[in-house]
């Protein structure tokens, strides 16, 4: 049994048996979860990560269960521990979408089955995870690229420089300091010898990338709307950025968009932008991992 939380716990060999697993199940009508059931605790709302599961999960020849936040005893009238102690007589994995990362945490320590981590405050590694199996479609191998963030240094910035120190490619950070603390999980990727860059300056990190990818300026439950604009739309990627990458760069946002916040319509509906592939690689990519969780 393995739980898949934060790329930092897995290796190398899991990362490319993961992605090998995304492929062979790309295409392949193969059940090998037949009536395996898969509880997802939803605690913020979701468009990609609820029904790449759920039909990941069908497509293996399994059966998902919805569990809202709002609807159950999680944290609330029952504990996490206890939770996790129903849910493991109940299901054979686990996925949960919520704020709190030790929430995760806490589930994972206490569950007997897997616990697949959908996105917490602190990390959001399937997204991650679908990065690269499009990086990889489109791109090759992803450890002789440079990959550049630009905007606010959140959860999914954070799983990138995890993935970025596991794989050993270049990532560069452009972000306001307002937005960039993310001061931890730099040392952690320095002290795996990884070439991190973190900047103010956009024209630094986008210089010669393979790869330009942002993120919602404003996400959900930012009570700071306009402020947040203020500082972050000069990271705004726009046909003049992305000009300042390699020619055959593409671009990746792992949605939902704000055209004309984060991301000109022109970048995000041209022909440099992969973001409906990487949609669709979150459906592999999660069956991979549940594959993998599931010991295949």
């Amino acid at each position: 049994m393995r739980s898949f939380i934060d790329i930092k716990k897995i290796t190398c060999d899991d990362y490319y048996h993961i992605m090998n697993l995304a492929e062979k199940f790309r295409y392949n009508n193969d059940k090998p979860l037949l009536d395996k059931n898969l509880a997802m605790i939803f605690d913020k709302p979701s468009t990609r990560t609820r029904v790449s599961f759920e039909v990941g999960i069908n497509q293996l020849g399994g059966h998902a269960i919805l569990l809202r936040g709002d609807e159950m005893q999680l944290g609330r009238g029952e504990t996490i521990a206890d939770t996790a102690g129903v849910l493991s007589r109940f299901v054979d994995i686990i996925m949960i979408r919520t704020f709190s990362h030790d929430t995760i945490l806490e589930l994972a320590q206490h569950a007997d089955v897997p616990v697949i981590n959908g996105l917490s405050d602190s990390s959001h590694p399937c997204q991650i995870m679908a990065d690269l199996l499009t990086l990889q479609q489109h791109k090759g191998d992803v450890s002789n690229l440079k990959i550049a963030w630009v905007g606010d240094a959140n959860n999914v910035c954070r799983s990138w420089i995890e993935a970025a120190a596991l794989l050993d490619c270049e990532f560069a950070i452009a972000a306001p300091k307002e937005y960039c603390h993310i001061d931890d999980d730099i040392i952690a990727a320095e002290q795996q010898g990884n070439n991190i860059m973190v900047t103010s300056d956009y024209r630094d990190a986008v210089a010669h990338a393979d790869c330009v990818i942002t993120d919602c300026f404003v996400s959900m439950n930012d009570k700071d709307h306009q402020e947040r604009l203020k500082i972050l739309m000069p990271y705004q990627v726009n046909g003049d950025m992305m000009a300042l990458a390699k020619k055959d760069a593409i671009f990746m946002h792992c949605m939902p968009a704000h055209r004309g916040e984060e991301v000109t319509a022109e970048v995000i509906d041209g022909p440099q932008s992969v973001i409906f592939d990487e949609a669709e690689n979150r459906l592999h990519v999660q069956k991979a991992i549940m594959l993998w969780c599931m010991g295949y």
